[in-house]
């Protein structure tokens, strides 16, 4: 079963759609509802990893515009998923590994779409594309003003220009961008030395550290949103929407890093130390709704509790597929 509506369903039937990033968290997601939904799927990455039995499974570099044009060819809907994604620490220490790679696939991808002509084209962008703010809304979107995450946050924000390029002079509509918040779930990285928050502390509290360290009082704000709704969320974005502007996908309230914890304590017990001499990060980011709502019909429908329980039972079995998947920070 699948929790796609049924005017999608309709929609993805017997279609074509390629799914880049197939082989990571969200896009494994898109590529699962999207072969339920009926559709035919390609999924391209340069993880050597088979994530549905339905899906066809490419390997190839996003960076090489010839391949992306092949890769293209024929195909009715395209989900540019493929990102690079890391904690704070390696945003900072190794900007170029975020910066080049994402503006070459993001520009090859894009532009190979168009070439070809595809029938609707969704572009993942990311809430580190907004300028700081404790709420985000679309309408204050402000390019004039930088982004939080500097470098990848340029580079996602390049690609959105790049969307509304082709819509001021081809006149294209058929480009959707969304800006997912802070994503977890099954699939995720869980290498400690660059992995965002929940994923790390889930691999902590497999190996066993008593008690487990957690950065900041817990206070810190955020919106987390699991990746199944995230994936529905794209694929209601590229097929119901009506402009070349950003969605946001959120759950649409706050969670405190401590509430996070303490429902992650439910799934499995644990000792938990917050350590008050180490930064928490931004004390407040948080996706405003709304327009998803409005626009796409998008609302989120795993909780928290339900999420944090799927994805650690998840990551119990596959605890090392992390180390079978490219990884832009190694040296």
């Amino acid at each position: 079963m699948t929790s796609l509506p049924a005017d999608i369903l309709d929609q993805l039937a017997g279609r074509k759609a390629i799914v880049t990033g197939g082989t990571g968290m969200i896009g494994r997601e898109v590529v699962r509802l999207l072969c339920e939904a009926g559709a035919e799927v390609t999924s391209v990455s340069l993880d050597r990893l088979e994530v549905h039995p339905k899906a066809k499974h490419v390997y190839g570099d996003l960076s090489d515009l010839g391949f992306c044009l092949d890769v293209t060819n024929g195909v009715d809907y395209v989900f540019h998923v493929a990102g690079i994604k890391g904690s704070v620490v390696v945003t900072k220490e190794k900007p170029a590994s975020f910066f080049v790679p994402l503006l070459m696939m993001n520009t090859n991808m894009l532009e190979a779409a168009r070439r070809n002509n595809a029938k609707k084209v969704l572009y993942t962008s990311s809430i580190g594309a907004y300028q700081s703010a404790e709420v985000f809304r679309e309408e204050d979107n402000d390019f004039s003003q930088p982004p939080m995450d500097m470098f990848p946050g340029w580079a996602k924000r390049m690609a959105e220009l790049q969307v509304d390029a082709y819509r001021i002079q081809y006149g294209l509509d058929n480009f959707a961008i969304v800006r997912p918040s802070n994503i977890y779930g099954p699939g995720d990285n869980f290498d400690e030395a660059n992995a965002m928050v929940i994923p790390t502390l889930m691999a902590r509290v497999r190996r066993g550290d008593k008690p487990v360290l957690i950065w900041g009082d817990g206070s810190a704000v955020r919106d987390f949103l699991h990746a199944t709704d995230c994936a529905r969320g794209i694929i209601l974005a590229c097929l119901r929407g009506t402009e070349s502007k950003p969605i946001n996908l959120g759950c649409g309230y706050g969670i405190t890093i401590r509430e996070m914890v303490e429902t992650l304590q439910k799934v499995t017990p644990f000792e938990a130390f917050f350590d008050t001499t180490k930064p928490s990060g931004f004390p407040k980011r948080v996706m405003d709704g709304t327009n998803a709502k409005r626009v796409i019909g998008f609302e989120p429908q795993v909780s928290l509790y339900e999420g944090l329980k799927g994805t650690w039972e998840w990551f119990l079995s596959h605890a090392d597929e992390h180390d079978k998947k490219v990884n832009y920070f190694r040296d």
